[in-house]
């Protein structure tokens, strides 16, 4: 499975949603920023994306991922602390 693929699944599935991948392969580390996150637990947050990449773990297309789940308020919160 390639980045533009998981990019263009999860933006499908999490309406609203911005999805950065980084890596390739089966090996990727995300970044999915949506506002349905809003009031969620991290557990909760990695759970509504792993409903939707479990098939392709399971199929052996995805190996492994890491997940980073923010609401827009917190992304931008991020990003302010970087520079």
């Amino acid at each position: 499975m390639q980045a533009e693929e998981v990019k263009a699944l999860l933006e499908k599935e999490i309406a609203g949603s911005q999805v950065i991948v980084e890596g390739e392969g089966c090996d990727f580390r995300l970044t999915v920023i949506s506002d349905q996150f809003e009031a969620k637990r991290p557990v909760q947050r990695q759970q509504m994306i792993y409903s939707h990449l479990n098939p392709f773990i399971t199929s052996g297309a995805i190996h492994a991922v890491s997940i980073v789940a923010l609401t827009t308020a917190e992304r931008a919160r991020q990003l302010d602390n970087q520079g």
